[in-house]
């Protein structure tokens, strides 16, 4: 008869079984138990309780208790034995820290900041390239051009159809440009555009290069879906506009009495869907640079304004068709800084760095900024309609420059002796308490950082009323959370100019610009305060650091010159 005791709490338990035949079973089989004390020399006398079976086994009773969640102690188990489970410590699994939890949260919002390094990984490595296996395949034979649209210094627009219509997918009639020029940045901007934000542009179908025997070199072909010929331009030069507007927008002509309350709404009906779209190029990294109403063109279908001629555009995400120290820009809409960055940012290096290091150069440089400004003048041209043609547009530019881009310093130059015309568009922007006003004031501004960005002015109260139209649940909702997010920091940063004001200097009002560049090449002194200089020794680490990132940027970029993107463009079939 074997028998197996354990020792727990004074008592132990006693497992007997009479006979040890491999062939006969436990299970089933009665349980008899019997109580008796045992004296130990020296010790306590113990409870014996012995637990016998007739026909069983030890092995069939171990895993029968094992099996109910029941384990042997472990001061009696020798080398070997299995100890159950549920009697082992439990792991706490993954430990949250509050410095983990800020660098988890720090490393997500840089990675989704502006223009977007995961979706830019995403969309370059991925969509990309997926994307070109399934989109249609055209040769220039394959369409029928009608008439001429457009001729401009980079291109040619055509009205065209599919010359054959049967075996496409393609329906309707289209848009085929001949670019001259920039035609490879053109397409890649455009399929960037598709996937990203597909309504801030005119649909974009395909585009291609292909050899032209009679040009002996090869010219680069774009095809969109054609939405209408009407651009903002050709509206404006209307003597109905803006009512001329409404009819596209609404449908139908309203009943309505003509006044500045019902130009009012029609042009911020218009300003929205302008800043919609360039909320939707902004966010993805795109700046366009040369926003004005020729580019700007009416959806007849879903009778809204978008955006067209990508071909001056910079994708800043990965620095496509960005150099330093060019610009491409209409001179009667661009900003005063004509540079959407610093002339002294190092040229792009190759994508994945150029990717990876966006955010930074974007919050540095605030490059859409350039395009609010040019929109701003556009609003200018709507409220206003003696602004409206270019030799206008011109002479106010000058004006302007005359009163060191300051439009208060403008305005009242010019509306003591101001004509009708020019009244009107006052009052117009000065209805619900000039909020018209101070929204074209947060736009054109001469520094680009002072000026509001596309989703600030989108939060902007001049938006408050729905306009001609209202608004869909999304583009509400967008709009709650534009308002939600901006806040007001300007007594912070009054806080922080006083605290300079008073350890820079003796005087307030703060540091001079002298003096903030004297300050940035202060170096550390063996008698000066530590506080100086840990500033010191901290501002020529950054000094260091900013020569070798140019210096590393540069030499990228002279071995990288290839444009790698070109090759994604589909070559003749």
């Amino acid at each position: 008869m074997a028998t197996v005791a354990g020792v727990a709490t004074g008592v132990r338990l006693g497992l007997k079984t009479k006979n040890s035949s491999p062939t006969t079973t436990f299970l089933g089989k009665k349980l008899q138990f019997r109580a008796t004390e045992q004296r130990l020399s020296g010790k306590k006398s113990t409870s014996t309780l012995s637990v016998s079976c007739s026909g069983g086994e030890w092995e069939f009773v171990h895993h029968l208790f094992m099996g109910v969640g029941v384990g042997l102690p472990c001061t009696v188990m020798e080398c070997g034995d299995i100890i159950y489970r549920s009697t082992l410590p439990r792991s706490s699994g993954l430990t949250v820290t509050a410095p983990g939890a800020v660098l988890a949260l720090g490393v997500l919002s840089y990675l989704w900041a502006t223009p977007g390094v995961a979706p830019g990984f995403f969309d370059m490595f991925v969509l990309a390239f997926v994307e070109r296996v399934f989109r249609p395949t055209f040769r220039k034979d394959d369409f029928a051009l009608g008439k001429k649209l457009g001729e401009g210094a980079f291109g040619v627009v055509y009205k065209a159809s599919l010359a054959n219509k049967t075996n496409s997918k393609v329906k309707g009639d289209l848009v085929l440009k001949k670019a001259t020029e920039y035609g490879a940045v053109e397409i890649w901007m455009n399929e960037r555009v598709r996937r990203a934000c597909a309504s801030s542009c005119a649909d974009f179908v395909y585009g291609f290069l292909e050899t032209s025997p009679k040009r002996k070199g090869s010219e680069y072909w774009l095809i969109w879906r054609f939405e209408g010929e009407a651009t903002l331009a050709d509206l404006m030069l209307s003597k109905e506009f803006p009512y001329n507007v409404e009819t596209l927008i609404v449908g139908k002509v309203q009943d309505l009495p003509k006044g500045l309350e019902r130009e009012n709404r029609i042009i911020q009906t218009i300003m929205r869907q302008l800043l919609f779209a360039l909320d939707g190029l902004h966010s993805t990294g795109i700046v366009h640079r040369d926003i004005k109403p020729q580019n700007i063109i009416f959806s007849e279908g879903s009778r809204t304004f978008k955006i067209i001629d990508l071909g001056a555009a910079a994708d800043l995400r990965v620095g496509i068709n960005y150099i330093p120290k060019e610009f491409l820009l209409d001179p009667r809409y661009a900003a005063p800084e004509q540079y959407i960055m610093s002339t002294q940012t190092p040229s792009a290096p190759s994508a994945p760095v150029a990717t990876a290091l966006s955010p930074v150069l974007w919050q540095l440089n605030l490059p859409d900024r350039f395009d609010i400004y040019s929109a701003g003048l556009i609003f200018l041209q709507m409220a206003f309609p003696s602004l409206r043609t270019d030799s206008a547009l011109i002479q106010f530019n000058r004006q302007l420059k005359r009163c060191g881009y300051d439009m208060v310093a403008w305005r009242n130059s010019v509306e003591p002796r101001a004509s009708p015309d020019l009244r009107r568009g006052f009052e117009l922007l000065d209805l619900d308490g000039g909020i018209g006003w101070e929204l074209l004031l947060s736009m054109v501004r001469f520094k680009a950082r002072q000026r509001t960005s596309a989703k600030a002015a989108l939060a902007h109260p001049y938006f408050d009323r729905e306009g001609l139209l209202g608004l869909s649940f999304m583009q509400n909702m967008r709009l709650q959370l534009f308002r939600a997010t901006q806040q007001d920091y300007s007594e912070a940063a009054k806080w922080i100019i006083g605290l300079m004001a008073r350890s820079g200097t003796e005087k307030e009002g703060g540091f001079t610009e002298a003096e903030l560049l004297e300050l940035l090449e202060i170096e550390p002194r063996k008698k000066a305060s530590t506080p100086r200089n840990a500033l010191a020794s901290a501002l020529r680490l950054r000094r260091k650091l900013i020569k070798t990132f140019n210096e590393s940027m540069d030499e990228l970029s002279r071995q990288g010159k290839s444009l790698w993107w070109s090759r994604w463009i589909p070559r003749e079939e």
